[in-house]
């Protein structure tokens, strides 16, 4: 018997690893706070003795990337979290993954791609060709300049150049400090580049090459409790319970992707 584990008993009460799975884009503002109450609840589970976070994400809102980032490190307070990368660990998907004591990823796994793009879509010609036009009151000088009928103006470019190099470096914080690399180094990785997970090794950006059951090995060893596992998924949004697994899971990616068109965000993707 591993020392510290509870003694034999009734399954739901022996001590256990939490799997959570963090799939998909990050774009959904209800997801992501579900999957923070989620993760509040495993930190405070003393069933739960460690936690496998299973990311298979290519990023998405910068925003929402960070409360899933702070969110795990306050779970890794408390007990260990070793990050899984199942397929891509892309920008925001990387940042989640960061936020974990260990990371694993299979060799040929997509890592890193750490930067930033601003994105807002611009629809004047389109507009003009149908024969609408934009009324527009403001009070404050750069109230609209993230609106979609118009270009943005050269002082308008260098304030969202500002910006972005504000989330870009804050992004380059966190995985320096989460990674416990010197923060030039991380700049050079910095590129919007990914990177095999073998690649991601050398480099630092990962602890180790293998999949989920060398996850849980890992976390059964740190955590020092058995290999019985528990696997915590947030509710699938209406749309996916309506569909099938596949189709719905597209439609929701496909939602959020017109959603991201349509207005414009800071994205860690």
């Amino acid at each position: 018997m591993i020392p510290g584990a509870w003694s034999p008993g009734l399954p739901w009460l022996k001590d256990r690893i939490a799997v959570f799975e963090i799939y998909g884009a990050i774009m959904s503002s209800a997801r992501v706070a579900e999957q923070e109450r989620m993760l509040h609840a495993l930190a405070a589970d003393r069933r739960v003795r460690a936690v496998v976070i299973d990311v298979d994400s290519p990023g998405g809102s910068a925003v929402l990337s960070q409360h899933l980032h702070g969110a795990i490190v306050k779970v890794g307070q408390e007990k260990p979290v070793v990050a899984h990368i199942r397929n891509v660990g892309l920008s925001g998907g990387y940042m989640v993954a960061s936020a974990a004591r260990k990371i694993v990823a299979l060799p040929t796994a997509l890592v890193g791609s750490i930067g930033v793009i601003i994105t807002r879509p611009v629809v004047r010609e389109l507009m003009e060709k149908v024969g609408v036009r934009m009324f527009v009151s403001r009070v404050g000088q750069y109230k609209d300049m993230m609106q979609p009928w118009r270009e943005p103006t050269a002082e308008e470019e260098e304030k969202l150049a500002e910006l972005r190099d504000e989330y870009y470096d804050r992004f380059i914080e966190l995985v320096a400090g989460a990674r416990s690399l010197d923060p030039k180094r991380v700049r050079e990785y910095a590129t919007g580049e990914f990177f095999s997970g073998a690649t991601a090794k050398e480099m630092g950006l990962i602890d180790e090459l293998g999949d989920m059951d060398a996850a849980l090995d890992m976390a059964s060893e740190m955590g020092r409790v058995p290999r019985q596992v528990a696997y915590i998924r947030p509710r699938r949004a209406l749309l996916e319970r309506l569909l099938s697994p596949v189709g719905g899971a597209l439609a929701e990616r496909l939602l959020a992707e017109i959603e991201s068109r349509l207005h414009g965000s800071v994205q860690y993707r």
